[in-house]
This record gives C-alpha cells, sequence and structure tokens, in this order.
C-alpha cells in the first residue's frame, strides 16, 4: 500500500521506489545496516535530505529502522510496525512487509453475546455473535494470538467459512457487505498467562502486547471487536504526535 505523501517532490518519490524495489528485491537482507547516508545519496544521485526523506517514508512503513548512532537497518523478520494512522489486517501489514501470513484457527463459535460485548458492538445482550480464535504467524513463526468478536446479524456467511489465512476484513467486505474504516485501538504492556506463552512459544511472565480494539464500518457503526496478543519482541506501534495549538 503506497503512502508516500502527495506532496513529495517527483525526486524523492522516485528514490523512495528505487529503495523500496532495492528491498523487495532482497539486495539487503533482514536485520541489514544499510550503507551510509552519504554513499546511498551518491549511489542514487541525491542530496542527503532528499535521501533522507525516502529513508523516513520507508521507515514509517516498517520497511526500515533508524539507530541514532548507527545509521539504518533492514526491519528484521517476525517484527510488525504499524504505520502511523494507517488501520491495516494482519494480513495486509504481513504482506506490506514482504512476509507470508500465516494462521491456525484454535476456536470458531456462534455464541451469546456477553453484556459487554453487546453494550460495545451496540446490539441487544445475548444476541449472537462469531468468536473466532486464531494463532497468527509470519512464515509459520507464531507471534500473535487475535481473537475477534463479530455480531453474527451482520455477518452470517463467516460462521461456516474457513477464516485459517483469509484476513477477516477481506471477509467481512466480500461475504457481507461491511468494511471497515477506522477503529479505537488501546495497547498495554502485560505479562503472558501459561495458556498465551505455551501458543506464543514462549515463557510464562515474558512480556506481550494486548491490543484491544472496536472496529467501526464507514457508517460509524461497531462491526467487530479484536483483542490480539502479540509476542512482545515482535510488534512495533507507531504513531504521530502534535503539540496543541496555543
Amino acid at each position: 500500500m503506497r503512502s508516500i505523501s502527495e506532496r513529495s517532490s517527483p525526486v524523492v518519490e522516485t528514490t523512495y521506489e528505487a529503495l523500496r524495489e532495492a528491498l523487495n528485491g532482497n539486495a539487503f537482507t533482514r536485520g541489514e545496516r544499510l550503507p551510509g547516508e552519504r554513499e546511498l545519496a551518491r549511489r542514487y544521485g541525491v542530496s542527503r535530505a532528499t535521501l533522507r526523506q525516502a529513508l523516513a517514508q520507508l521507515a514509517a512503513e516498517g520497511r526500515l529502522m533508524p539507530h541514532p548512532q548507527r545509521g539504518w537497518f533492514v526491519a528484521s523478520a517476525g517484527v510488525l510496525s504499524e504505520p502511523p494512522a494507517v488501520l491495516q489486517s494482519f494480513s495486509e501489514m504481513a504482506q506490506g512487509r514482504g512476509l507470508r501470513p500465516t494462521a491456525r484457527v484454535l476456536g470458531q463459535k456462534v455464541r451469546a453475546a456477553t453484556l459487554d460485548e453487546a453494550e460495545r458492538l451496540g446490539i441487544a445482550p445475548l444476541s449472537a455473535v462469531l468468536d473466532l480464535e486464531r494463532l497468527r504467524g509470519l512464515d509459520d513463526v507464531p507471534v500473535c494470538l487475535d481473537r475477534s468478536v463479530l455480531p453474527l446479524a451482520r455477518a452470517p456467511a463467516l460462521a461456516e467459512l474457513d477464516l485459517t489465512d483469509r484476513s477477516l476484513f477481506e471477509a467481512l467486505a466480500a461475504e457481507a457487505g461491511v468494511r471497515i474504516d477506522h477503529s479505537a485501538y488501546a495497547l498495554q504492556a502485560c505479562a503472558a498467562d501459561p495458556e498465551q506463552a505455551a501458543a506464543l512459544g514462549i515463557d510464562p511472565g515474558a512480556p506481550v502486547l494486548v491490543g484491544d480494539e472496536i472496529a467501526f464500518d464507514e457508517h460509524h457503526v461497531p462491526a467487530m471487536l479484536a483483542r490480539v496478543v502479540y509476542r512482545g519482541e515482535a510488534y512495533r506501534f507507531q504513531t504521530t504526535l502534535f503539540r496543541p495549538r496555543r
């Protein structure tokens, strides 16, 4: 997914595309340190200011990682990094970084909504919901436990679908005409309980990041609840912060 600013100059965009092609073509391996900015600027025939804009965009997309003293590094395998202000499914994040998303369904059932779920989804208490729990991975390496709860009335076809390796965002749009538009997202650091640790291949008590989300459709109607438990070393959340105007 392209997200480079439309206000960027043509030379910045050309440099961005050249660097992205080099990354996609495995000119640099994951975790490798890139040549210095002076060398890269010479190689691509641009100024260092132009180069830095292109590098910063690739870092915002999770393809590169800057280090204040050591320069720029290719993002390591098994690390997901959400671009600022961009809502993506797990599959989209993985594929955007050249990784293969994998999944194993741990549970897929229809049940009655709890009072809390009904309130957050804006449905009647005890309404039917689809409860889907999957172990998600990158190239078969476990990365997170993903549990989603959806109002069954909005997407009844999903109850019978094989959702092993399918994006829920894509399935909702294709099978129910529900398009996820935005979400309310909260992230918290926790310690893995024994069940989470066993699934993710980590020690009990190891750090995990827990993301709780309410996803809304284009009409601002709640469409899905999600709770994702990430291995602490496999997920990075980025955002853009602004100072209030005075």
